[in-house]
């Protein structure tokens, strides 16, 4: 079988081979396991710093195509004039393909449901890896992305994999979720035993999306209320300076630790010593950091996105962040308050993360492929 991947992940040669943002590579590497040839349509060159990881294939065929972007009226010009360019080198793969696989939402990604109109009868799969959430807000882009991908009239042949299970769906809309672990790392989770100090983690870009100053403020309140706790932030981004800034102003080194970006290894350990992840996000799709700290017993305290309240089963196994302080903090306080409850919290979202293994994740990917 021959795979094409549409992506707007930037695919970057280096000495030893192609690189990508890690994750997506983690995931994509167990695509290519069970094909043939893969083909990747994407940028190959990108200004900023990202995680990256190698692709574990070396045969791997890249079409290159330009960044596009309409954040500035200037690129946004530029881009408007690339399109035709772009949009035809995703015409001339997919005819070569056996298989198609679109990485949505984004620019790329919504050329590729157009693109992938032309052709009905090729099998064809799209990751949209943002908030399928029917009744949020989102940019005209991401609306026209699923209103294309989940069109019978549309698009033919195709299993769009999203995360949730949403209601009044198409056919072809197919809950799907993703994997850190393999099977074998469940028997190494252990009960926690949620003692003072109360340890804290906040994992993902440092970004303002992502709500890490909101982070540091609930814990400091805590700690202004007598709670014995501290916060340990891995990620790193632009919010990086403004966040080492306050944490000085406040005197919160002691209580507050930037780790950066740390390999999976030293972030799996570091949930394992945690007993709550913070999330104030403001935007999520499938929050790959509240799965993985489930599947450690950490207890989940985010905001209510996405498919967030259904991984959380509506509150049983985690808290959902009002994103006011002092409720919030009350919130807090009241589960520290009864060891019970957070046990059976812990245990309950052991038992949700823990069926999303590796294993059954790529027995998932290989059905897609037949």
């Amino acid at each position: 079988m021959k795979l094409l991947v549409v992506t707007l992940a930037p695919t970057l040669q280096k000495q030893d081979g192609l690189y990508s943002y890690a994750p997506y590579v983690k995931e994509m590497n167990l695509w290519f396991s069970h094909v043939d040839k893969v083909t990747i349509v994407s940028p190959t060159k990108y200004e900023k710093s990202l995680l990256l990881a190698p692709f574990l294939r070396k045969d791997v065929n890249v079409v290159s195509i330009p960044w596009i972007s309409f954040n500035r009226i200037d690129a946004a010009l530029v881009s408007v004039l690339l399109l035709p360019y772009i949009f035809l080198k995703l015409c001339s793969a997919m005819a070569k393909a056996d298989h198609i696989h679109l990485r949505c939402p984004g620019n790329i990604g919504l050329l590729g449901a157009m693109a992938q109109l032309f052709f009905p009868k090729k099998t064809k799969t799209a990751k949209y890896a943002g908030n399928w959430d029917p009744k949020a807000t989102q940019p005209l882009s991401y609306r026209l992305q699923k209103w294309i991908l989940s069109s019978p009239l549309l698009t033919k042949n195709m299993q769009v994999l999203v995360y949730g299970d949403w209601p009044n769906q198409s056919k072809n809309i197919t809950p799907f979720f993703t994997a850190s672990y393999a099977s074998d790392k469940v028997k190494e989770s252990t009960p926690k035993a949620f003692a003072a100090p109360y340890r804290f983690i906040f994992v993902g870009t440092l970004a303002v999306g992502k709500r890490p100053l909101y982070a540091i403020q609930l814990v400091e309140k805590l700690h202004l209320n007598g709670i014995a706790c501290r916060l340990d932030l891995y990620g790193d981004g632009a919010e990086r300076t403004a966040l080492e800034t306050y944490i000085t102003e406040h005197s919160l080194a002691e209580l507050i630790i930037l780790h950066g970006n740390q390999s999976s290894e030293v972030v799996e350990a570091a949930y394992q010593q945690s007993d709550f992840l913070l999330l104030p996000s403001q935007s999520e799709g499938w929050p790959k950091v509240v799965a993985e700290a489930m599947f450690w017993g950490v207890i989940p305290l985010v905001t209510r996105i996405s498919c967030v309240p259904w991984m959380l089963g509506q509150g049983k196994r985690g808290r959902f962040l009002s994103l006011d302080l002092d409720q919030d903090k009350h919130t807090i306080v009241q589960l520290l308050q009864n060891k019970e409850t957070l046990q059976t919290m812990s245990s309950e979202g052991q038992k949700f993360a823990q069926q999303y293994t590796l294993d059954s994740f790529e027995a998932a990917i290989k059905k897609l492929l037949v």
